[in-house]
């Protein structure tokens, strides 16, 4: 299973970006999708997860109503949607798979990473 980003860059407070994450193998519609992000120094977290047909959804709660997660099972893909940004949200973002079909919100619930996509937001 391999797994790509893609969409990061350079934004200022208040823009948007999307992310995508696409995923090679043909069972990604059978296992929940998450993205976690990781700042300079920092622990990488959780950010949303959502399941393996995309009718459940869950967001770190820092960042609800912000941030969108959803999928599109036929292009074995999974987006993230990040409206009003803040410096805060300055990261690498990770898209990964879990083990299993539900949402997951631990990282040692996920089996297979991406590589990180570089967002930065400037004040």
């Amino acid at each position: 299973v391999q797994l790509v980003e893609s969409g990061g860059g350079l934004v200022q407070t208040g823009g948007s970006l999307r992310l995508s994450c696409a995923a090679s193998g043909r069972t990604f519609s059978s296992y929940a999708m998450g993205w976690f992000r990781q700042a300079t120094g920092r622990e990488r977290e959780f950010v949303a997860t959502i399941n393996w047909n995309g009718d459940n959804t869950y967001y770190a709660d820092s960042l609800k109503g912000r941030f969108t997660i959803s999928r599109d099972n036929a292009k074995n893909t999974v987006y993230l949607q990040m409206n009003n940004l803040e410096p805060e949200d300055t990261a690498v973002y990770y898209c990964a798979r879990a083990g299993l079909g539900e949402v997951r919100f631990s990282r040692d619930e996920y089996a297979y990473w991406g590589q990180g996509t570089q967002v930065t937001v400037s004040s």
